[in-house]
């Protein structure tokens, strides 16, 4: 049964992250089409076409590799110089001398000028507005930010976050000594077990302080060692007064001096208590500092993964994953010996964070990220204001295809990364079993 809710874990986070890139791709679709670009493919994945359908002017597909996806746009960059593309036309093999970045350049530019509809096509990318040019490219991570946004608010407020409540789940019998939990034959009784405390008993109030947590309960408790203490006791729905004096024991403090706190010898329970509406959204704010910090240290962070794999060293729980290590995370989610609950509750967690990665990384300012689009686009509404203020003629279009020996040393850093990733979460993964 183990094995079969792990594998279960990793499909439900492959079925997962393909509704991620479908939404990206959404984010990405929606708005070219808004703003009339004609869009060729629309594909979750890479690979294999698995299904696709035409719709109108757009081939809709499923393809065998769910790392990814695409939509092709019509003219995302200007069509090539004249010269370069009679050159190509006049090229029987598609290849032109020059060098291999060069190649690649004209190659690119043979692409894109195959998604024209000769240089009067308006239906294009690169002719857009700046600031709708933008809007479609970030319109592919901000879908992933609001689904991270609907996850952790189904989590939090639907679900809810697991909260130790002033219920008693378990009585101490004893007195701990020094840091121990075993019950010496000369152990002074609990003090909650001497009251009469009773596990389902609970806490409604402390010395006239309304209590709603565990945690409201234990500061007021550890404050006051010696002292006796009135609780207002909730049982079976009537409450009733109990006077209770904390034991004095030793523990040590935020400073790592040892100092007296008052102890009950009280467990609490632990349930899932629903969150306001806002603390989806909150969380995942949060959740975008937390993961800008990881990508912004990505190369050192993957250096230090792949010195951890072949050291055999535990890896940093919090370092970055690969899409294989977040399968591996949902099937051990799934798998746990917990209630059904906790296992939603922890694959919700782990898709959210997923999107919010995806936010994060896409919006690096990097060919061929989303954000590297947004930086080229913004380059050329620069260049335009600054030729309007000095009135100057109009500049040309930004040819991003100049960028393409860029784009191909970033792609290969990506693939040296993931393959890093992929082998450590293969051979050295992160564990939530440990």
């Amino acid at each position: 049964m183990t094995v079969l809710a792990f594998i279960i874990g990793i499909l439900l986070m492959v079925v997962g992250l393909a509704v991620s890139i479908a939404l990206h791709e959404l984010g990405h679709l929606w708005p070219a089409k808004k703003f009339g670009v004609r869009v060729g493919q629309y594909m979750i994945g890479f690979g294999p076409t698995l299904w696709s359908k035409r719709r109108g002017e757009t081939q809709y597909g499923v393809k065998a590799i769910p790392l990814g996806g695409y939509i092709s746009m019509a003219g995302m960059y200007p069509p090539s110089p004249k010269e370069l593309a009679a050159e190509a036309a006049g090229t029987q093999n598609g290849r032109a001398g020059g060098g291999f970045f060069a190649t690649m350049v004209q190659d690119a530019r043979s692409a894109n000028d195959e998604t024209l509809e000769g240089r009067d096509d308006d239906r294009v990318f690169y002719k857009l507005p700046v600031w709708k040019r933008v809007v479609i490219m970030l319109g592919g991570p901000i879908m992933n930010f609001l689904f991270a946004i609907v996850l952790f608010t189904i989590l939090f407020s639907g679900v809810g976050l697991q909260t130790a409540v002033p219920t008693v789940s378990q009585l101490s019998e004893c007195v701990p000594v020094a840091g121990t939990s075993e019950c010496a034959a000369d152990a002074a009784p609990a003090p909650a077990a001497a009251a009469g405390l009773e596990p389902g008993d609970t806490i409604v109030s402390v010395d006239g302080t309304p209590v709603s947590t565990f945690d409201e309960v234990s500061e007021l408790v550890q404050a006051s060692p010696g002292s006796p203490l009135s609780l207002v006791v909730a049982r079976d729905g009537v409450e009733r007064t109990v006077t209770v004096t904390p034991a004095t024991i030793q523990a040590a403090g935020e400073d790592g001096a040892t100092q007296d706190i008052g102890f009950l010898g009280i467990r609490p329970t632990a349930e899932y208590v629903r969150q306001p509406i806002w603390v989806g959204a909150q969380t995942a704010v949060e959740n975008v500092g937390a993961v800008a910090n990881v990508i912004w240290q990505l190369p050192v962070k993957v250096y230090d993964t792949a010195v951890d794999l072949f050291t055999g060293q535990e890896r940093d729980p919090d370092g970055p994953l690969s899409v294989v290590g977040a399968g591996i995370l949902s099937g051990q989610v799934a798998s746990v010996d917990a209630p059904i609950l906790n296992r939603v509750a922890g694959f919700l967690g782990l898709l959210a964070s997923l999107n919010i990665a995806l936010f994060v990384f896409n919006l690096v300012p990097l060919l061929p990220l989303d954000g590297g689009h947004v930086v080229v686009a913004l380059w050329e509404g620069i260049k335009r204001t600054w030729a309007k203020v000095f009135r100057r003629p109009p500049p040309k279009p930004v040819d991003a295809t100049k960028l393409v020996p860029l784009t191909f040393v970033v792609v290969i850093a990506l693939i040296v990364m993931g393959a890093v990733l992929i082998l450590a979460d293969l051979f050295n993964p992160v564990s939530i079993l440990n």
